[in-house]
C-alpha cells in the first residue's frame, strides 16, 4: 500500500507516518525505483500496534518497542506465538490448547502467559479489528485458552494457609481473560483465589470479599471509560480495610494511577503474581549460613 492509503486506512497523518519511520525504524517500508513508500501487510500490523498503544497511553517510543514484539520479535516464544495464531486461524481448539501445553513445557506458565498467550489473543483483537478474521476465530481462541487455564487450575497444588484473594474485572470492563490467567498463576503458586469475572458491580465485590473473608482484592480494568468505577470497587476496598491492587490498561500510565487506592500490579502477569505474595507475606528472608 502506498503511505496515503495507510494513512486513511488508520487514520493517522502522513507526516505522523513519516516521522515514526525516522525515529523508531519502523522495519520492512520498502521504495520504489522511484523512491516512494510502499507498506507491506506485516508493517501495516505494526503500524497499528503503535497507534492502538499511544491512544492506550503510552509513549511513541514505547509503543514502537511494544509493536517490533508484538510482530517481529526474537522473544523465547516467538514460534509458539506463530503456532497459536495458525491454530486459531485454523479454528483449531485442541492446537491451540497444545501450543499451550508445549510453551509451558519450555517456558514455565508464567512467561507463558506474558509472552505466547497474551500477545497471541492481542494479535488476534487486532485481525478482528481490520477484518482479517471473524469474531468467531477470537471467541474460539478465548475458549480454547479457558480450557486449558482450567485444567492447569484443576491440577493445582492444595492451597497454603494465608486466605484467599478475590480477582475482578472492573464494573464496566468484559475481557477477563487475563485475570483468570492471573488466577491460574495464583493457583498453580498454592494461593487460594476466587474469579468473579467481568462487569462485577461493587456491591457485588463489597458481599464477596466480606463472606469471603478475603486477604486481599484485586480490580483489572482495561477501558478508560471504566477507570473511575473500577476506582471506586478499589475505594470500597479500602473502607473494609482490605488489601488491594489494580491493573489493567486504563491504569498504564502514571497520571491514571494518581489517588487510586491500593498498589499497581504492573503489566507483566509474572512481576505481578510476585508483587502481591510479597505484599501478602513479605520479602522471603535467606537462610542463615
Amino acid at each position: 500500500m502506498t503511505i496515503q492509503q495507510v494513512s486513511a486506512l488508520l487514520a493517522v497523518p502522513v507526516s505522523t507516518l513519516r516521522t515514526w519511520e525516522h525515529r523508531y525504524s519502523v522495519p520492512g517500508v520498502v521504495r520504489t525505483q522511484g523512491g516512494h513508500r510502499r507498506y507491506p501487510a506485516q508493517v501495516i500490523d505494526e503500524l497499528r500496534i503503535i497507534r492502538d498503544e499511544i491512544a492506550r497511553g503510552r509513549r511513541a517510543g514505547d509503543a514502537a518497542t511494544t509493536a517490533r514484539l508484538l510482530v517481529d520479535s526474537d522473544e523465547p516464544g516467538r514460534d509458539l506465538v506463530d503456532r497459536f495464531l495458525e491454530a486459531a486461524r485454523a479454528m483449531d481448539q485442541g492446537g491451540v490448547r497444545a501450543c499451550l501445553d508445549e510453551a509451558a513445557g519450555r517456558l514455565g506458565l508464567g512467561a507463558t502467559v506474558d509472552l505466547v498467550l497474551v500477545p497471541a489473543m492481542r494479535r488476534i483483537g487486532h485481525w478482528w479489528e481490520i477484518g482479517s478474521c471473524d469474531v468467531g476465530h477470537e471467541h474460539l481462541a478465548t475458549e480454547a485458552a479457558r480450557t486449558w487455564l482450567s485444567r492447569i487450575v484443576a491440577f493445582a497444588p492444595e492451597p497454603r494457609p494465608g486466605g484467599c484473594v478475590l480477582l475482578a474485572c472492573g464494573p464496566r470492563d468484559l475481557h477477563s481473560l487475563g485475570l483468570e490467567a492471573f488466577g491460574m498463576l495464583l493457583a498453580s503458586d498454592g494461593r487460594s483465589c476466587r474469579v468473579l469475572g467481568a462487569r462485577t458491580p461493587v456491591p457485588t465485590l463489597t458481599i464477596a470479599a466480606e463472606t469471603l473473608d478475603a486477604a486481599a482484592v484485586v480490580v483489572v480494568s482495561h477501558l478508560a471509560v471504566g477507570r473511575r468505577p473500577a476506582v471506586a470497587a478499589l475505594s470500597a476496598m479500602a473502607a473494609q480495610g482490605r488489601p488491594a491492587f489494580y491493573a489493567g490498561n486504563a491504569f498504564l500510565t502514571r497520571p491514571s494511577r494518581r489517588r487510586v487506592p491500593g498498589r499497581y500490579l504492573g503489566e507483566s502477569h509474572r512481576e505481578a503474581v510476585h508483587l502481591l505474595e510479597e505484599a501478602l507475606v513479605g520479602p522471603a528472608l535467606d537462610e542463615p549460613g
